[in-house]
């Protein structure tokens, strides 16, 4: 077994009533990265740590590879005689494509759902009760009562008129009428274009246990794989742990990380902090993870809007991502609307989708907030987020 082998130096640094910022370098020979999904573990990469810029009020430092040590640091000495060399962050695949590559994965969990609806669509008989049925099925898949109704009833017309129970020609028909529900011309681009000297900034918002602070180290993963260098802030302060999560995401994928030294510090703060540093080091996206405590707390959604307008003062945020459970269900489509009152949210990102047989959530969420679904997860792999793409969504669904 390949042996792991970490040399850190360390200084402490104690500034007025800021508290103390760590300078930290690390070397890791490591094999390459498992699966980063349930949070940090060992793993490769060379992070590095320093006091915070003229914005430090929360105590920031930036960790992640290829920061120079500051003046006075004296950088660790290299590996052990006889140690392996150091592994350069691994390159991540590109993000194009990823959905039809995941699609076996997305059609096993959905197949409930399409099996369901094409067995009512081949009677020989379809009566009211039928379709009464085959509307309940729509609404227990998370699509909603009004969207599953005009589902239902352009489908029924459909039918009608083709006067076909051909299975072939029946999944034609659900799959038209499907991919009307879902949305084929929304944009669901990704905004990650630099404005000129500045990055394009993502906020990354939603509660606990939705995945978020994976979305940000996967979403990092997937722009690097796509030639994008990117900055992580982690602006969600009061989970020690999340900041760690998002540091260890940092150092797998060669992305540095703007966090603070002490639990608890301003998130607005941070967040600043982590813009300016992209701007200094000419970064094309800076992604911010944000505090995801109970959303039905008011102070706390105050919180996320001044996140907001701090970063707006000096930076454009391209994108506001929430962040949903998928299995969540109506409970998801509640907090999409206190997060969609604090903040313009711009992109749902779907998570473990792959672990339920809801796929309309997908048609629900877009109709209550009138944005699209722009990333999905479907599984804990380190390249399990893919850009949501309706045709092949569909197509798992009901089958090509």
């Amino acid at each position: 077994m390949e042996q792991v082998i970490i040399i850190i130096a360390a200084v402490v640094v104690v500034a007025g009533g800021g508290g103390a910022t760590v300078l930290l370098r690390s070397r890791r020979h490591a094999p390459p990265p498992p699966d980063l999904a349930q949070g940090p573990g060992q793993g490769g990469g060379v992070s590095t740590a320093e006091a915070p810029g003229a914005a430090g009020s929360a105590g920031t430092g930036l960790a992640g590879p290829g920061t120079a040590a500051p003046p006075g640091v004296t950088a660790p000495p290299g590996p052990a005689p006889g140690a392996p060399p150091a592994r350069e962050a691994e390159k991540p695949p590109p993000s194009a494509g990823r959905l039809v590559r995941l699609r076996g994965r997305l059609a096993r969990s959905q197949s409930a759902l399409g099996g369901v609806l094409l067995g009512l669509l081949s009677r020989d008989h379809l009566d009211d009760e039928t379709w009464d049925e085959i509307e309940e099925t729509l609404i227990t898949a998370d699509m909603g009562v009004t969207p599953a109704r005009q589902l239902v009833e352009e489908l029924r017309t459909e039918v009608k008129v083709a006067g076909t129970r051909d299975t072939e020609e029946v999944r034609s028909l659900l799959k038209e009428q499907m991919l009307v529900q879902v949305g084929v011309d929304m944009d669901r681009s990704l905004h990650t274009r630099r404005h000129g000297d500045r990055p394009a900034v993502i906020l990354v918002v939603g509660v606990n246990g939705t995945g978020k602070t994976t979305v940000c180290g996967k979403l990092a993963r997937s722009l690097i794989g796509d030639g994008r260098s990117v900055l992580l802030g982690a602006a969600d302060t009061f989970r020690a742990a999340a900041v760690d999560q998002l540091q260890t995401w940092g150092e797998r994928v060669g992305a540095e990380v703007v966090r603070s030294d002490r639990e608890g510090a301003d998130p607005a703060s941070v967040a600043f902090d982590a813009v300016n540093e992209g701007i200094e080091r000419g970064v094309d996206v800076v992604i911010v993870d944000t505090a995801g405590r109970l959303h039905t707390k008011a102070g706390l959604m105050d919180e996320l809007g001044k996140i907001k307008r701090v970063i707006s003062r000096h930076a454009t945020v391209d994108e506001v991502l929430l962040v949903l459970d998928a299995t969540t269900g109506q409970n998801g489509l509640r907090q999409a609307r206190v997060f969609a009152e604090v903040v313009d949210v711009t992109g749902i990102v779907l998570t473990k989708l792959d672990g339920t047989a809801k796929g309309g959530i997908v048609v629900a969420v877009q109709r209550e907030l009138g944005v699209p679904v722009k990333l999905v997860g479907l599984g804990e792999g380190p390249d399990d987020l893919a850009p949501f793409e309706p045709d092949a969504f569909v197509d798992a669904i009901v089958g090509s």
